[in-house]
Formats: C-alpha cells, structure tokens, sequence
C-alpha cells in the first residue's frame, strides 16, 4: 500500500501590485544614488589626489609669489628628501583615511535614505492605488440582482478616475439590460399565458360536458387551433428578435430600393384589402448586410403602416441616399399620437391598440435589425396624425455584379 503524501503548494500569493510598486520605487533609488555616489566619490578623489602648484595659483589670483624655493624646501621637505618622502606618504595616508571615512558616510547615507524611499513608495503606492480598491470593492458586491453600485470616484480626470467612470458606465448599461430583459419575460410570460389559458378553458369546457357532441368538440378543436397559430406567431416574432439582436451586421450588398420594391408588391393585396394607397419613391440606396433581416425590417415597417392606418389613408415608401446613410422612410396617416408615446412604441410589446392585433414586436425588430447593421431608426409623430419612421443605414458604393441581383435572389443567396 503507498502512502501519498500531500504535495506542498510551492506557488505562494502573488505579489500585489503595490508591493511591485513599492519595490520598483526603491531599486530606481537605489540605482540613481549609486550613481551619483560613484560620481561624487570619484570627483572627490580625483581633487584630493592632485599636486597643485601653489605659484601659478597666486600668479593667477594677482598675488606676487615669493622669491627662492618653497616653503616646505626651506624646512628641509623638499621633493626626493626623506621629509618629503614622509611628508608625501602621511598626505596619501590622510587622503585615503578621508576617502574611505567618505564611502562609508556615502553608503550609510544611501541606505538610510533607501528606507526612507521605499516606505515612502508604499505609502504613495496604496495612496494612489485606493480607487483600485474602491473599484474592486465595488465589483464584488456587484450581482445580478444588485447592479445599482457605483463607485463614482471623485478626483483629477486621470487614468483611475477614467476606470472607475468606464466600470460605472458598464454597471449603467449591465442595469439597463438586466431591467430590459426581466420585463421583456415579464411581458413575453404575460403575452404567452392568455393563449394558454384560452385553450385550457376550452379543453375544461369540452371536458366537462359528458354530452358534447361533434359539432361542439370540432368548434372546441377550431378555437385551440386558432390559439396555438397565435402562440406559433408570437414565438416566431420573439426568434426573429433574438436573431436581428445577435446579427453581425456583416453580409451582402443590398439595394434598399429594390427590397422595398419587392416588400410594396408582396404587400399589395393586403393594403387594397384595408383600403390603403401606398406611394413609394424609391432611389437606389445601397447598403451592406444580411438580407433576410432587411427584408423583414422593410416588411414590417410596412405591415405596421397599413396594420395602423385609416381606410382610405396614404402608405408613404422612400429611399434616398443623404450623405453618408442610406436612409429609408415610411409613414402612415392615422389618428395624431402624442409624441412621447410615439417614442415608447419601439419596446418590445408596446401597442397603441390591442384591439388591431399583433404583438407589439414589430418596431423592436426594426431597431435590432436597424442596430445590428450600425444604423439608427427614428420614430416621429406628425401634427396630422399617423406614424413616421426612418432608419438610416451605412451606404455603400455596389460592386457592378450586385447591382444586377433582385431583392429575390439576395434573400435565396
């Protein structure tokens, strides 16, 4: 039987950034005082160990020198004597004592002030590295359910104060999405109970009745089936939003005139049907992207116009190109909407009528598509009533090859 012993754990806590800091502050002090030690200390004994002639330094200061040999000469310590030899070797005993007495102050002052650095480092380290704390504090009280932390640093406009601003931003939109997406299941949830609580009602009822004939089971069938159809819809539009929000906005070139073109005559039947007159004044605007996606953007800006019109109103369909976009814009007559309404409309369920039908997704797959692609989409309500939206897509100059594709053979590709 062998005995495994634990293995030790060699890898111990990394070292935190302001002890790296704190260590890098006092290698550099250490470095530029050695430096300028050696410096000093070789400018030193350089001086020490010159032979100056004291008669050219009086000549120089105007000062007449003295006739006869030098002083030391008179006393018998001239050069090549034996008390200028003695002399010689007690001055080079003095200087080397007074060079050493000055290297050791040296490194004793460099390692004094040494300490002196790298304490100072630390206290300067974590000084500057609080708001990091702050940031760090803040994130890990941050969870999905409590996203209204912030850190809201106050301080100079430097790189810490440029992260924590960043990091609230992030917290800022991370709280909008999270609210988003609880009411978008909240009201998803709400949309999808009512068919379902339709049909349990109708299976109770059927069940209930031990004498149900066919006629009233085949009408019992007909109502599940109409609601199950409304389920398959509202499931679909809610695939169709999930699809145009993760859409790369990458793609193909797509005339927008010529998918307009296409969506007027698929849409034709319906709109004379509700009484519905569609102008359209359609130049060619070309943009880059996924053409099933525009094509149901197109769709359903124009199903939303006849869906929300008057029998007997006008359906208006341009495209142009204005600068840099290409523009698309439909509008609708209709009852007056009040302009803060209007702009409410583009939330997922959000309907001005439930008694006309739908989901209240269509204009929030618009701006995904619209999104998707780096456009915008503006909504307007005229003084005269109705409804006008205009998305503003990246325009491009087309290949020649895709100039002569249909709207048709670009969704197919």
């Amino acid at each position: 039987m062998r005995l495994r012993l634990p293995r030790p754990n060699l890898d111990g806590p990394a070292p935190t950034i302001r002890l790296r800091m704190t260590v890098l502050y006092g290698l550099m002090f250490l470095l530029t005082g050695a430096v300028l030690l050696t410096i000093g200390y070789g400018l030193v004994r350089h001086n020490l160990n010159a032979h100056h002639d004291f008669r050219a330094e009086l000549r120089r200061l105007g000062i007449p020198a003295p006739a006869g040999p030098p002083f030391f000469g008179r006393l018998g310590f001239g050069p090549g004597s034996p008390g200028g030899r003695v002399a010689e070797a007690a001055a080079a005993q003095l200087r080397s004592d007074a060079l050493h007495r000055l290297l050791v102050e040296y490194l004793l002052a460099l390692g004094l002030m040494t300490m002196i650095a790298v304490v100072t480092g630390w206290l300067l380290a974590g000084r500057a590295l609080r708001p990091l704390r702050d940031i760090t504090a803040t994130a890990r009280r941050v969870s999905g359910e409590n996203l209204g932390e912030r850190i809201g640093l106050v301080g100079p406009a430097d790189e810490l104060k440029q992260l924590a601003d960043t990091f609230d931003g992030m917290l800022e939109r991370l709280d909008a999405a999270f609210g988003s997406q609880r009411h978008f299941v909240a009201n998803a949830s709400h949309e999808l109970r009512t068919p379902l609580a339709i049909m349990r009602t109708e299976v109770d009822v059927a069940l209930a009745d031990p004498d149900a004939d066919a006629a009233e089971l085949r009408a019992m069938g007909e109502a599940v089936l109409e609601t199950v159809d409304r389920c398959e819809r509202l499931i679909e539009s809610l695939l169709m939003l999930a699809r145009s929000e993760a859409a790369t906005g990458r793609g193909e070139e797509v005339d927008l005139a010529a998918m307009a073109a296409y969506c007027v005559t698929d849409l034709h039947a319906r709109s004379e049907e509700a009484g519905v007159q569609i102008r359209d004044e359609l130049e060619p605007a070309w943009t880059r992207g996924e053409p099933g996606l525009l094509e149901r953007m197109i769709a359903n800006l124009l199903d939303n116009g006849i869906r929300h019109n008057q029998r007997g109103g006008s359906l208006e369909v341009r495209t142009r190109v204005v600068g840099p976009t290409a523009q698309l814009l439909v509008r609708n007559g209709g009852q007056p909407i009040d302009p803060a309404t209007a702009q409410t409309l583009i939330e997922p369920f959000r309907r001005l009528d439930r008694a006309l039908g739908g989901f209240g997704l269509g204009l929030s797959i618009v701006r995904s598509v619209a999104e998707a692609h780096g456009g915008t989409i503006t909504l307007t309500a005229p003084a005269e009533g109705g409804l006008q939206v205009t998305v503003e897509l990246p325009a491009i100059v087309p290949a020649a090859s895709a100039s002569k594709q249909t709207p048709r053979a670009l969704m197919e590709s």
